[in-house]
C-alpha cells in the first residue's frame, strides 16, 4: 500500500518537468492521476508513460487560464477516475522583459496563467473535497517570491500572488479537511529554465550557495509530504527546496 493509495490526483502542467515528476511519484505511491496539460497530445502522452508502470491514469489539454477549457477538463477527469482528492497546480511559463519595455499582453498572460489558472482549477475541485472532508491542494510558487528578479517582475508577482491566495484558502478550508500549502522551488532544471537567457541562467546559477540548479526529483517528494496524511499539519504554509537562494 502506498501513501497514496485510494486518493485521486490531478496535476496541471504534468506532461513535463517538476509536474511530471510529481505526477511519477505520485502514481508509485499508489494513486490515480489526471494529467492536465496545455496539449491533449502532451497529456496523454505523459499518462501512457505514467500507466506503464501499472497506475491508473487519464489525461485532458486545456489552457489553465481559460474556464471554459478548465471545466470541460476536469469533468473529464473526474469521470475517468472519480473526484479530485490531491490537486497540484503546477502550470506555469517564463518570459523575462524589463518593466519599462513589457508589453501589457506579456504582463496580462504571466498573470492568467499562474494565478487565474490556479484559482479557477482549484475551484472545480474544492465542492467534492469539501463534501468528503478530505483534501489536499498544492500550489508551485517560486522562490522569486521572496527574493525577486530583474526583468522578471511579472513572474514574480504571480507566484507572490499565488502565495497570498494560498494563505487565504488554507484560512477557508482548514475546518473542512483541506490542507492548501505552496512550494517555492529554487530554479529546477526544466525545459521552462533552460528556455530563460543564457546570461540570466549564468548568472542566477554563479547567485546559489549549492552552486547548482536543482533537479525535479528533489521537488517531487516535498509534493508528496504535503499530499499525504503525514502532512496533515502543514496549513497555509510555504515550503522552500531552493538550493540556499532565499533562506527562510
Amino acid at each position: 500500500m502506498g501513501k497514496l493509495s485510494g486518493r485521486v490526483a490531478v496535476i496541471t502542467g504534468g506532461a513535463s518537468g517538476i509536474g511530471k515528476a510529481i505526477a511519477l511519484l505520485f502514481a508509485a505511491e499508489g494513486a490515480a492521476v489526471g494529467i492536465i496539460d496545455l496539449t491533449l497530445e502532451r497529456a496523454r502522452a505523459a499518462a501512457a508513460e505514467i500507466a506503464a508502470g501499472g497506475a491508473t491514469t487519464a489525461a485532458a489539454g486545456a489552457d489553465v487560464a481559460d474556464e471554459g477549457a478548465v471545466r470541460a477538463a476536469f469533468a473529464a477527469l473526474i469521470e475517468a477516475l472519480g473526484p479530485v482528492d490531491i490537486l497540484v497546480n503546477n502550470a506555469g511559463m517564463d518570459t523575462t522583459s524589463p518593466v519599462d519595455g513589457m508589453a501589457t499582453e506579456m504582463f496580462d498572460r504571466m498573470m492568467a496563467v499562474h494565478m487565474r489558472g490556479t484559482f479557477l482549477c482549484t475551484r472545480e475541485v474544492l465542492p467534492a473535497m469539501k463534501a468528503g472532508r478530505w483534501g489536499r491542494i498544492i500550489n508551485i510558487s517560486s522562490q522569486l517570491a521572496h527574493k525577486g528578479s530583474a526583468g522578471m517582475a511579472h513572474y514574480c508577482a504571480a507566484k507572490a500572488a499565488i502565495m497570498g491566495f494560498t494563505r487565504a484558502l488554507a484560512y477557508e478550508v482548514a475546518r473542512d479537511g483541506i490542507t492548501a500549502n505552496t512550494i517555492n522551488p529554487g530554479p529546477i532544471r526544466t525545459p521552462l529554465l533552460d528556455a530563460l537567457p543564457a546570461d540570466w541562467l549564468a548568472a542566477k546559477k554563479a547567485e546559489l550557495p549549492i552552486g547548482r540548479f536543482g533537479e525535479v526529483g528533489e521537488i517531487a517528494p516535498v509534493a508528496l509530504l504535503l499530499a499525504c496524511d503525514e502532512g496533515s499539519y502543514f496549513v497555509g504554509a510555504s515550503l522552500n527546496p531552493n538550493g540556499g537562494d532565499y533562506m527562510i
